[in-house]
């Protein structure tokens, strides 16, 4: 019988992730934040807080959508009041963001990554984080990486629930070594015996 999820340690906890087609030669374990409960997210903020507490840190950034608890709990746990949002759909107060392009592996469609002007000020020549739920290929990463230092961020780390196979290193050449995870998932390739892991990608 085909297998229909993935049990992974996420820090401290365990869960089983829903295993998604995302296309006849690609499946995914599927991590969505918002789905997984206060007091999870709770407790994974402040694991990945603490991997990123010696970089003292003065404010987190993400990218929406499922990156929002994630800098939520982490900003919680580092006693932050403030984090900022690197938004992907356009909004009234984004009429004149300042943009990056980006392609995500589960959107499979060029966007761009955008950031409220009247929030540089809390970036500009502050100690970021960027934190987010998954970092996969690495093109979300990069792109928030290249908007936050265009506008003067000095980004110290980058924290993430779990990392997916490998490709990511390899986009983020230099940066990768500054991705801090409480876990590491496989993606998966149909063959005739069922679904193989990749940790390569």
């Amino acid at each position: 019988m085909e297998r229909s999820s993935y049990h992974v340690a996420i820090g401290s906890q365990e869960v089983d992730l829903p295993l998604v087609a995302l296309s006849d030669s690609l499946t995914l374990a599927l991590l969505i934040t918002v789905d997984m409960g206060v007091g999870f997210m709770r407790q994974a903020g402040e694991e990945l807080a603490e991997l990123l507490r010696p970089y003292d840190v003065d404010i987190v950034a993400t990218v929406a959508t499922m990156g929002i608890p994630v800098a939520i709990e982490v900003s919680r746990a580092l006693e932050l009041d403030q984090y900022v949002i690197l938004h992907k759909t356009p909004k009234i107060h984004l009429a004149d963001a300042v943009s990056e392009p980006v392609r995500s592996i589960t959107t499979n469609a060029d966007q761009r990554l955008l950031f409220d002007r009247a929030r540089i000020a809390d970036v500009a020549g502050k100690r970021v984080a960027i934190v987010d739920d998954v970092v996969s290929t690495g093109a979300s990463t990069g792109a928030a990486l290249r908007l936050l230092r265009s506008v003067g961020a000095n980004v110290v780390a980058i924290g993430t629930l779990v990392t997916e196979a490998a490709l990511w290193k390899q986009s983020l050449g230099e940066d990768a070594a500054i991705v801090h995870a409480l876990g590491a998932l496989p993606i998966f390739h149909p063959t005739a015996a069922g679904l193989e892991e990749n940790w390569a990608g």
